[in-house]
Parts: C-alpha cells; sequence; structure tokens
C-alpha cells in the first residue's frame, strides 16, 4: 500500500476529487494548508499598501491506495491538477506499513 500526497492550488480540488472518484478511490483527506516553493510567494497591494504574502494558500490531498492502482491516481492528480504555470504543486509517494478500520477492524486494503 501507498500514502499519496498531493499539495495543489485551491481551484483544482473539485476536479481532482472528480478524477479520483471516476477511478474508484472512496476517500481522500482534505487539508488548507499555506507554503511556497520557486514560487517565493507574491506582492499585493491592500488600501493602497504593498504587503508581501509570503505563504501561498494550497490544498493537501492525501490517499491510500494499493500498489497496483498507485500510477493511475498519480496520473489522474497530475494530469488534472496542472496548469502549466509555476505553484502547480507537488506529488509525495510514501509505503504505507498498515491501515486498520476503526469501525470494523478491517485491516490494510479492505481498510482502504
Amino acid at each position: 500500500m501507498k500514502l499519496v500526497t498531493a499539495i495543489i492550488k485551491p481551484f483544482k480540488l473539485d476536479s481532482v476529487r472528480e478524477a479520483l472518484s471516476n477511478l474508484g478511490v472512496q476517500g481522500m483527506t482534505v487539508t488548507d494548508v499555506k507554503g511556497f516553493g520557486r514560487q517565493k510567494g507574491h506582492a499585493e497591494l491592500h488600501r493602497g499598501a504593498e504587503y508581501a504574502v509570503d505563504f501561498l494558500p494550497k490544498v493537501k490531498i492525501e490517499v491510500a491506495t494499493e500498489d497496483h492502482r498507485v500510477e493511475q491516481v498519480i496520473d489522474a492528480i497530475r494530469q488534472t491538477a496542472q496548469t502549466g504555470k509555476i505553484g502547480d504543486g507537488k506529488l509525495f509517494i510514501f509505503e504505507l506499513g498498515d491501515a486498520i478500520r476503526i469501525r470494523t477492524g478491517e485491516a490494510n486494503a479492505d481498510a482502504i
């Protein structure tokens, strides 16, 4: 099993969720986060004063999946979240040792 973590632009969340649902992904965790990479933030004007926005709003999506579906999940997220502009985000893939559904006690692939 793998845990796929994606950091994407917030306006891409609905299309990524839909693409993953079409693959049969039944669950994901979504967190509002802030950060920067090469984009390094930007400057904004507010009431005539310029100020720096160092951390940009992003969305973190976490999806636990079986090994044989990892490439499909990665491709769906990458193709759907891509705008071709700086700040599109990152994908991180981690080995997932165990997963247990609290309600039923199901373990590993049955739990996801």
